[in-house]
């Protein structure tokens, strides 16, 4: 990509990964706009299209994160980047989920990835990210009381900081053309079991941490009736801890290390970096 304007739009610019890639963004020399419902450079709401066209002025390459806690949202992805690409986006940095390929078809991440493929006029990165070691110290799975209460089945996951995902899509942005058509899949340096994620959490704050395997459609219906997702999205659960259970969890790769020049963090590493999450008087 040549010429100006150089200008990223980081959709979920207040959330976990947009944060980091707009604020490393703009610490590297490339503009960055935020973008999300509260909070951001500029207001973008995914079902009001009325914000879309004003958060893409000037913009030529994106960060794209989907609706969250959602499992159909193609068409409107699609029509959103029909209004990117007529603005003058030409790459596109997609945030997918770990082995996209293997999720249910009822879950529209495929085709958010087939939908960017078949864009001759805008290139295009995906990364799909292993879980996020940011789900223990924040509400995903948080530590309450002691305990980590999620379905694994003794399974190992390869945890990734949501940092080690950022610096992967910033490189992506910076230079498109050298990232265009990759897939990345962002891994922790370990394969964990939950078990041992609380023994390190218990090790770094110095308080008994358990994790209770409780049975995933527990899990599931008391998420859906506690309202935290929406009972459609209950699928998406399914697939995503079944994979752990299953042992077809994430394993660990070089991919951060191959596109940043560093190694992925350690889940030690985070941890000991998060420990004010757990100790703090508003902890669990």
């Amino acid at each position: 990509m040549t010429g100006s304007p150089k200008t990223a739009l980081v959709l979920g610019g207040t959330g976990r990964t947009g944060s980091l890639v707009a604020k490393t963004l703009a610490e590297r020399g490339l503009s960055a706009r935020t973008a999300a419902r509260h909070g951001a450079t500029v207001l973008f709401d995914w079902d009001d299209p009325t914000t879309h066209a004003a958060a893409l002025a000037g913009v030529d390459r994106l960060y794209l994160v989907t609706p969250v806690l959602r499992v159909t949202y193609a068409d409107q992805v699609a029509a959103f980047l029909d209004l990117a690409e007529a603005a003058g986006v030409r790459h596109v940095t997609y945030l997918s989920t770990y082995r996209a390929d293997q999720a249910p078809p009822e879950v529209d991440v495929r085709a958010v990835e087939a939908d960017l493929a078949a864009r001759a006029a805008i290139t295009h990165s995906i990364l799909r990210p292993a879980w996020v070691m940011q789900n223990f110290s924040d509400a995903h799975v948080p530590v309450v009381d002691g305990v980590i209460t999620v379905p694994a089945g003794g399974g190992r996951e390869a945890f990734v900081d949501a940092a080690d995902i950022a610096a992967v899509a910033v490189e992506t942005l910076l230079a498109p053309d050298a990232h265009a058509g990759a897939q990345y899949a962002p891994t922790g340096a370990q394969a964990l079991t939950v078990d041992e994620v609380a023994d390190t959490i218990a090790a770094v704050t110095g308080r008994p941490v358990t994790h209770h395997d409780i049975d995933p459609d527990v899990w599931i219906d008391g998420a859906v009736t506690a309202g935290l997702v929406p009972a459609d999205y209950a699928v998406m659960l399914r697939w995503l801890t079944g994979s752990v259970i299953s042992g077809n969890g994430s394993t660990p790769n070089d991919d951060v290390e191959k596109v940043t020049g560093r190694r992925a963090a350690t889940f030690h590493d985070f941890a000991r970096r998060s420990v004010q999450a757990w100790t703090s008087p508003m902890a669990g």
